[in-house]
């Protein structure tokens, strides 16, 4: 059987002990069959195939832009990586860059490192997961005070499509719904548990937990 990158990026997330199953109590309280761990990627041939699969969520999903970006910490990596798949893979050279903790007021001075945003220039934000929101809310002021930039996109490597503690939308939702900001993920929780049914990866055992968990706290 041919994987899709959907497949293949769910297999590597298990390979990499990024994507566990068992119960796992999460930091909102919740107990969940799954756990997610991005911390365990920290090899560069993990980082490479993972701007692989970022460049081939942006390509299949037809986002079109000027520059990444990148939020410190998590997402200069990403968003690196992506860049470098874009150009060899696809022969898309994009601009990236990403931001400082705080504004440099020395040297080049300015609070982002790399592409200098202007005014209408499109860019597509590069995160790991997204919990809240709270890496979109903080980025987005940082770079409306450098330019009047086009947010054309925020791409994570996972939806858990999972509502929040106080609402009845997931953070993917939320965003959209206050910023206007499509979120796309290279794979989505029902991804996971279709890859495991189709027997791309183990775990039938964790099934029933799994579609449980999506019953009581999913969104579609």
């Amino acid at each position: 059987m041919e994987l899709t990158y959907k497949q293949q990026f769910i297999r590597f997330m298990v390979e990499n002990g990024v994507l566990k199953f068992g119960e796992f109590t999460l930091k909102s309280g919740r107990k969940a069959p799954y756990f997610i761990n991005t911390g365990n990627y920290k090899t560069g041939s993990q980082l490479a195939r993972l701007g692989d699969y970022y460049a081939s969520c942006i390509r299949e999903n037809g986002v079109e832009a000027d520059t990444l970006v990148g939020p410190a910490y998590k997402g200069i990596p990403l968003a690196v990586t992506t860049a470098v798949a874009l150009a060899n893979n696809y022969g898309v050279d994009m601009n990236y860059c990403f931001d400082r903790k705080e504004v440099k007021d020395h040297g080049e001075g300015g609070l982002f490192v790399g592409k200098q945003l202007i005014d209408g220039e499109r860019v597509i934000l590069i995160e790991d997961v997204m919990t809240s929101g709270k890496a979109l809310r903080e980025m987005l002021p940082k770079l409306f005070q450098q330019a009047k930039v086009e947010i054309a996109g925020m791409i994570i490597s996972v939806d858990r499509m999972e509502r929040g503690l106080e609402s009845s939308l997931s953070a993917v939702q939320e965003v959209y719904k206050e910023f206007g900001v499509k979120v796309y993920s290279i794979v989505t929780m029902a991804d996971i548990i279709d890859a495991i049914e189709q027997g791309v990866i183990e775990g039938k055992e964790y099934l029933s937990a799994m579609k449980d968990y999506r019953k009581q706290y999913g969104v579609d």
